[in-house]
């Protein structure tokens, strides 16, 4: 990056997308409903795509393709957005973004149907981006849709007197958690980076370099917000059964355990819980910062701001519980 005092910074290259996507989005989404929902997020993934589409373009690219390229955001905004919808009615949730959820002001049959209708939105905007947009959208919320079930079915699982969820192992438990975030979260960041890079009409190796840096970004950025719900005191039952389950070396069966008792083992193992968030936070930052280094990413300005978008977006996260990493 430049060195002089106009060099562009991370915190202004998202603050500049940032409100040029926020028009897209008044411009494109036509359903006030949908619009309403999408109101005061992060906008994270659409983030991330336009960092890896001016990667690949070298801050080269016509306004016809710019512009272009942040529709192309919307439609992954629009299938995040979604999942959160049909989240907050599997888990019962009650608030989001600082707002009553969609299902309890307007009932759940109706934000079953809006989160569709957000789904089909991305997608018609996908499909008027060439096929391989409309392929990778389609792929990425079918493994999104995967990991919502795998989550489902492990949190209903019938419990076993001797394996707890009936799955033998702490280390199987474990690795079900990393499974689910991988699917539900770390995909459709690597799903965005990807659509950034094929967006700039890149090909090759890059391709697979920037989902990778994606996918890392997302595992962080979920072990990230876990840690920020568990320093909260929330339970979260995902969450806290393989942390327990890895720190005291045996199988819990969540069914059994109280609430009380739930909340003396988290306390007991705070220190521990945090050590363990933060190791594996960093394990996710330093690939990411590796890949970001590839050979494979031509040298430019954009280049230097991937490196540190990682380590930026998660301790902008961490920040509400006076860590950095």
């Amino acid at each position: 990056m430049n060195k002089d005092n106009n060099a562009l910074t991370l915190e202004r290259f998202f603050e500049i997308t940032k409100d040029d996507l926020e028009k897209k989005i008044i411009s494109t989404v036509k359903d006030p409903e949908i619009v309403l929902i999408l109101q005061s997020g992060k906008r994270l993934r659409p983030l991330v795509q336009q960092l890896c589409f001016k990667v690949c373009t070298g801050g080269r690219e016509t306004p016809y393709q710019y512009h272009r390229s942040i529709e192309g955001s919307v439609a992954i905004e629009l299938a995040h957005t979604a999942s959160l919808v049909h989240d907050d009615i599997i888990d019962g949730d009650k608030t989001r973004r600082g707002r009553p959820a969609f299902h309890v002001n307007k009932g759940i049959p109706k934000a079953l149907l809006i989160g569709h209708r957000m789904l089909s939105t991305g997608f018609n905007i996908a499909l008027s981006h060439g096929e391989k947009i409309a392929k990778l959208y389609v792929d990425t919320w079918d493994e999104v849709l995967n990991g919502e079930l795998e989550e489902v079915d492990y949190n209903a699982s019938e419990v076993d007197d001797n394996n707890g969820f009936g799955i033998s192992s702490k280390s199987k438990i474990f690795k079900e958690y990393y499974k689910i975030i991988n699917m539900k979260t770390a995909s459709l960041f690597a799903s965005a980076c990807k659509a950034g890079a094929i967006e700039a009409e890149a090909t090759g190796h890059i391709l697979d370099i920037l989902s990778d840096y994606g996918r890392e970004i997302g595992l962080a950025y979920q072990l990230a917000d876990d840690l920020v719900d568990l320093d909260r005191g929330e339970m979260i039952d995902s969450v806290i059964i393989p942390l327990l389950t890895r720190l005291e070396n045996k199988t819990f069966d969540c069914n059994s355990l109280k609430v009380k008792s739930i909340q003396k083992k988290l306390l007991k193992n705070s220190e521990k819980i945090k050590e363990l968030y933060i190791e594996e936070i960093k394990r996710h930052l330093k690939r990411a910062e590796s890949l970001s280094n590839s050979d494979v990413i031509p040298p430019s300005e954009y280049k230097e701001l991937l490196r540190k978008a990682p380590s930026y977006i998660i301790n902008r996260m961490l920040k509400e519980i006076h860590i950095t990493i």
